[in-house]
C-alpha cells in the first residue's frame, strides 16, 4: 500500500492489501456485490472488495479524479452523500450511482460504486419510446382511446377525434357515440371482448354519421375484473361515401342501360314504357311508378279530357292520385318532391326537343328515407329517354291511325274495316251474338264532281260521314270502302234495328241536296242490308257478299232505298 504521505491519482494495486482499519468487517465488503472503494485522508483510492478490484482496471485517471472529488465533498461535509459520477469516454460513458460515507477519526471515505448505465438506458429508452408513442397518436388519423372501469374514456388524443375536442370526449358517455343505441356488451368501447376490425358507425358533434372500423380489447385484473378496455378506430367515412356514390353511380347506370336497352329492342312503344315504369321502380326502392304522355291540342273534342294519358304504370296506385302532381307539371315544374296520403312523390317532365310531352311519377313509402340527388338525377335521364319514346309512340299511333283510317273522312278504310269485322264474328261464333252489315252507295255522285268539281264532291262525302256517324254508336264499325261507297256494322243489332238505321240514312238526302248536280241528278242513297246470325256457319265473305248485292239490288230498284238480303243457308 502506498504510503499516506504520497498523493496520487492512481489506484495502487500491487502488495497486499492491509486490513482496513474502520468499523466495517472486510467481510461484509468482500459479500457485498457492488464495487466499494476507500479514499484515503491523503489521497490515494484503494478496492475495499474484490469486486471494485476488476472494475478498476476499467477507469481511467481522469475517472479515478472523478470519484476522489467526490469524496472530498463528502469528507468536507462530514456527511453521507449520494452523488452521480459519469466514467469512460463519449462513446462507452458508463453513469454511476456513488454513496459516499465518511469514516471516523479522519480515517477516510468509503465509495460504495452502483452502475446505473443499463437502467439509464433501459430509462432513456422508454421515455423516447412514450414520446415516439405520443408522436405517432398526435399525427396518426386513427382515434386511439381507453376507457377505465367508470365505463368513461380515460384516454383520447390531445387533438380530439370526430370533431369532438379530447375535453367533451372525456366528459361523454361512449355509448352516447353509437348511431343507434346498442347493449353495453356490444359497446367496443367497453368491450368484453376482442374486438377485431369491425364496423361501427358513430354520432358527430354536428349529428353526421362517421363511419370507423374499430380493433379493441378488454383489460383485465389478475382476479378477473374488468378494468376497462383499450383500442383505436380508424376513420373511414370518406370511403365508405365513395364506395357508396359508386354504387349509386352503378345503380343507375344499370337502371338506365336496362331501359335503353328495352327501348332498343322492344318494338311496340307501349311495352317500352312498361318496362321503363317497372326497371325505375325497382332501381329506387318506389312501390309504384306511374308514366304518362300528353294528349296533343286536338286529342279530344271534350276540353275536360286531362291533358295527360296514362301510357304505363308498375304497381297497384290509381293513376287518378297523379292528378295534383301533373297539375305541377303540366304549369311547367322542372320537377316535383312531394308527401302525398304517406308517400313521398318523385316527378320529373319528359321531354323531346326541348318540350314537354309527359311525366314521369315515383311514389316511395317514407320508410325507405328521403330522395337524394342520384334519385333525382336518374329520374331525370330516365324522363329524358321517356320523352323519346313518347315521342315514337305517338308517331307509331299517327302511323297505325293512317294505316287504318280513310285520309278524307277519317272513317275506317277497307282493311280495318274488313279486319274489326272479323273480330266481331269471331267473338259472337265462339261466345254467342249477332249484328247487321249495312253497305250505301251514293247515287248521281259521279256528275256532283263533274259539274262541281272536287271539293264539291269531298264536301259531300263529308256530309255523309256526319250522317253515318251521328246515327251509330262507339261500339258499332264505320268505314270507307273507297270512292263514293260506305260499310257500317250494327254490332249486335238485329234486322229490325238495321232497317230503322237505314231509314234515318235516307230521311237525311235531303242535307245532301246543295251538293246534288241538279233536280234530275239528285244525291242520294242506295243502301244494302244483310244481317248476320249464329249458327248459320256463314263466313265474312259470305256476309259481305250479301251485304254488296243488296245494295247493288237496291240501285237496280230505282235508287233512294233500301233492300234486304235473304237470309243466309243454313249448313247442315
Amino acid at each position: 500500500m502506498a504510503p499516506e504521505s504520497s498523493a496520487s491519482s492512481t489506484l495502487d494495486l500491487s502488495g497486499q492489501r492491509e486490513v482496513l482499519s474502520f468499523e466495517v468487517s472486510p467481510a461484509a465488503l468482500e459479500r457485498y456485490e457492488e464495487p466499494v472503494f476507500r479514499v484515503l485522508p491523503a489521497g490515494f483510492i484503494e478496492p475495499a472488495n474484490p469486486v471494485a478490484l476488476e472494475f478498476a482496471s476499467r477507469l481511467a485517471p481522469a475517472d479515478i479524479d472523478r470519484l476522489k472529488a467526490a469524496a472530498e465533498k463528502s469528507s468536507s461535509m462530514n456527511r453521507a452523500l449520494v452523488d452521480m459520477v459519469d466514467v469512460g469516454t463519449e462513446g462507452k460513458q458508463q453513469n454511476l450511482q456513488v454513496s459516499l460515507i465518511p469514516l471516523r477519526d479522519g480515517g477516510g471515505t468509503l465509495l460504495f460504486v452502483r452502475d446505473l448505465t443499463l437502467d439509464n438506458s433501459l430509462r432513456l429508452a422508454l421515455v423516447d419510446s412514450r414520446r415516439r408513442y405520443k408522436d405517432f397518436i398526435e399525427i396518426s388519423t386513427d382515434f386511439a382511446w381507453e376507457t377505465g372501469p367508470d365505463e368513461r374514456f380515460a384516454f383520447v388524443p390531445p387533438r380530439g377525434a370526430l370533431g369532438y375536442t379530447a375535453d367533451s370526449l372525456m366528459v361523454t358517455d361512449p355509448r352516447a357515440l353509437l348511431v343507434a343505441d346498442a347493449p353495453g356488451t356490444d359497446v367496443p368501447f367497453l368491450a368484453r371482448r376482442r374486438v377485431e376490425n369491425e364496423e361501427l358507425w358513430l354520432r358527430r358533434p354536428d349529428g353526421r354519421a362517421a363511419c370507423v372500423i374499430v380493433s379493441a380489447m378488454p383489460l383485465i385484473a389478475r382476479d378477473g375484473k374488468w378494468l376497462g378496455a383499450r383500442g383505436v378506430c380508424r376513420d373511414v367515412t370518406e370511403a365508405r361515401d365513395r364506395e357508396a356514390t359508386l354504387t349509386r353511380v352503378r345503380n343507375r347506370e344499370r337502371v338506365l342501360t336496362r331501359i335503353v336497352r328495352a327501348f332498343r329492342d322492344e318494338v311496340n312503344p307501349e311495352a317500352m314504357l312498361g318496362v321503363a315504369a317497372e326497371a325505375l321502380a325497382r332501381g329506387l326502392g318506389a312501390e309504384h311508378c306511374h308514366i304518362f304522355r300528353a294528349l296533343s291540342d286536338d286529342a279530344s273534342v271534350n276540353p275536360t279530357t286531362p291533358r295527360f294519358q296514362i301510357a304505363a304504370r308498375y304497381g297497384d296506385l290509381d293513376p287518378a292520385e297523379a292528378a295534383a302532381v301533373l297539375k305541377t307539371i303540366g304549369e311547367g315544374a322542372a320537377a316535383v318532391e312531394l308527401l302525398l296520403g304517406g308517400l313521398q312523390v318523385l316527378a320529373a317532365p319528359a321531354r323531346y326537343q326541348g318540350a314537354s310531352n309527359g311525366a314521369v311519377i315515383l311514389w316511395r313509402s317514407v320508410e325507405r328515407g328521403t330522395w337524394n340527388d342520384d334519385d333525382r338525377l336518374l329520374i331525370g335521364d330516365i324522363a329524358n329517354q321517356v320523352g323519346i319514346t313518347i315521342e315514337q309512340f305517338t308517331h307509331h299511333e299517327h302511323v297505325l291511325k293512317i294505316s287504318r283510317t280513310d285520309a278524307l273522312t277519317g272513317l275506317l278504310n277497307r282493311g280495318a274495316f274488313v279486319d274489326g269485322l272479323q273480330r266481331y264474328l269471331v267473338r259472337h261464333t265462339r261466345d254467342g251474338g249477332h249484328g247487321a252489315l249495312i253497305y250505301v252507295d251514293l247515287d248521281n255522285f259521279k256528275q256532283v264532281n263533274d259539274t262541281k268539281g272536287h271539293k264539291a264532291g269531298d264536301d259531300a262525302l263529308l256530309k255523309v260521314r256526319d250522317i253515318l256517324v251521328q246515327h251509330t254508336r262507339p261500339t258499332d264499325l264505320i268505314a270507307r270502302l273507297g270512292g263514293d261507297e260506305f260499310a257500317l256494322w250494327l254490332n249486335g243489332a238485329d234486322l229490325a234495328i238495321a232497317q230503322t238505321r237505314a231509314q234515318q240514312f235516307l230521311g237525311r238526302m235531303t242535307d245532301l241536296e246543295p251538293y246534288s248536280a241538279g233536280p234530275a241528278r239528285a244525291l242520294g242513297m242506295s243502301i244494302g242490308i244483310a244481317a248476320w246470325e249464329r249458327g248459320t256457319g256463314e263466313t265474312l265473305d259470305g256476309l259481305l257478299a250479301r251485304g254488296d248485292s243488296a245494295m247493288y239490288e237496291a240501285k237496280r230498284g230505282g235508287k233512294g232505298k233500301y233492300t234486304i238480303a235473304p237470309s243466309a243457308q243454313v249448313k247442315a
